[in-house]
């Protein structure tokens, strides 16, 4: 099988990485790759106490239902293989991937 891939303009191959999953334990909710991703793949969570995902409220009334921010991948479709948020992250939290055809 080979690597899903691009031909550039210039001719020159590139092959996109897709994100595949994100390290929750090195995560600290930054929001760095969420404002740099140009395609709405990232969304930022709540951890409770006991890991469970608790939805974020927009104005920012659920402080205390949650122990920690966390970033998830809330439309992993919509990557365009970019790697924006890794190069990014500070904690070095994404895997990325080519696609495979």
């Amino acid at each position: 099988m080979a690597n899903f891939s691009v031909t550039m303009p210039s001719g020159e191959s590139w092959i996109p990485n897709f994100v595949q999953s994100i390290n929750e334990e090195k995560c600290i909710g930054c929001g760095r790759c969420f404002r740099v991703c140009p395609r709405g793949v990232l969304e930022l969570i709540g951890l409770d106490e006991e890991g469970e995902r608790i939805a974020l409220d927009p104005d920012g009334d659920d402080d205390e239902e949650y122990e920690k921010k966390v970033m998830t991948i809330a439309h992993g479709g919509l990557c365009i293989g970019c790697t924006a948020c890794a190069k990014i992250c500070p904690k070095k939290c994404y895997t990325h991937a080519p696609a495979v055809v």
